[in-house]
């Protein structure tokens, strides 16, 4: 294995005044960073941490080895590039603050609704239509539980169960997203009107799945599972689970583009109770302002899932809100640009705060020098 090269923000700031404008504005987003670690590792084993400012960080990327440069160029790249607006149909969605897509799941064994929307179309319309008008800009319809041991879902059921759901929401006018692993799926659903396609395997289940992606032009979710086939959360062997999550991701990145995707259709998720302890979530949360490095905006879903109960003596699913709510304004702390939530109304009021203390802080002049 070749040496390589991370480089993870390790200072916030609120605003770039903050830090007399020796701050870089992370992922386009309203979060900007100061310092920085320069990790560097061989083998699975780190060699050298150093620490720099962003002023000092020219000079330190200079000073690298050349095996090492290209790397580093491109992260620092990537940790500032400010991305474009995604298209879904008529709609744009801009990403320089936080877009919450709402959750829809048309199966009987979710964990966390367990089929409520299920057999009732009307209802599952109805809300939808909720989330949509509590400001969700992205609805996220999924066919099939990805829950672990959860049983996997014929092709054509998966397409009978989201398809007519894509139609109404088409209709609506909503910006749609497709949670699936299955080509058909992305296929039928993509002709019914849906716009992303939002893959938990990073189209590695089915290898026609790369095909019906780069066609389509649609924007991807690629998201980090450890996983293969049926058991996407089993596998999991980390020497590092944040450098190793990161390495998986730049790797599947790089078949993508390979493929035929535009690199500016990619989205990154790092995959959220996918075969990690909770420590391993716990550690990954955490450091979610370096996958900004990787150049493509970021999703965070992590909405009442098992970690959350985890941490609040066995809560279940449904009482998870509080956590739910937490971990999307940490998310956004670490510029997430779309947060994947069941809660949209709570999560969209976070947002709209967050959002304001942020506005605020940019209309601060009195942090600056005299």
């Amino acid at each position: 294995m070749t040496r390589k090269l991370y480089i993870r923000p390790i200072a916030l700031a609120d605003s770039p005044q903050s830090e007399e404008g020796e701050a870089i504005r992370l992922g386009g987003a309203m979060v900007w960073a100061s310092r920085f670690a320069i990790i560097v590792r061989e083998n699975g084993r780190v060699l050298s941490r150093e620490r720099v400012s962003a002023a000092q960080m020219p000079a330190a990327l200079a000073a690298l080895p050349v095996d090492l440069g290209a790397a580093a160029e491109a992260q620092w790249t990537g940790l500032r590039k400010i991305h474009a607006p995604i298209q879904c149909g008529a709609r744009t969605l801009r990403l320089e603050q936080p877009q919450v897509m709402g959750i829809l799941n048309i199966t009987p064994d979710s964990f966390s609704d367990g089929g409520k929307f299920m057999d009732d179309a009307a209802v599952a319309s109805a809300h939808a239509a909720a989330m949509l008008e509590a400001g969700a800009a992205i609805i996220d319809i999924g066919g099939e539980s990805t829950r672990p041991g959860a049983a996997a879902v014929w092709e054509g059921d998966e397409i009978r169960r989201v398809v007519p759901m894509v139609e109404r929401l088409a209709a609506m006018g909503a910006a749609i997203s497709v949670d699936t692993r299955r080509p058909g799926v992305m296929d039928a659903t993509l002709a019914a009107g849906a716009h992303i396609i939002n893959d938990v395997s990073a189209l590695r289940y089915d290898p026609r799945s790369l095909e019906i992606a780069a066609a389509s032009g649609a924007p991807v979710v690629l998201m980090h599972a450890p996983g293969k086939a049926d058991d996407l959360h089993s596998g999991a062997d980390f020497a590092d689970v944040v450098l190793d999550v990161f390495d998986w991701l730049e790797a599947r990145r790089d078949a993508c583009v390979a493929a035929g995707i535009a690199a500016e259709r990619i989205i990154i998720d790092p995959g959220f109770g996918f075969g990690l302890t909770l420590m391993q979530n716990l550690t990954l949360f955490n450091a979610l302002p370096l996958f900004h490095a990787l150049g493509h905006p970021l999703l965070v879903g992590v909405s009442r899932k098992r970690m959350i109960g985890a941490l609040s003596n066995e809560a279940p699913a449904h009482q998870r809100l509080g956590g739910s709510v937490a971990l999307a304004v940490k998310a956004m702390d670490a510029g997430a640009h779309i947060l994947r939530v069941h809660d949209v109304p709570e999560t969209v009021q976070a947002v709209r705060v967050w959002r304001g203390l942020r506005d605020a802080a940019l209309t601060d002049f009195s942090q600056l020098p005299d």
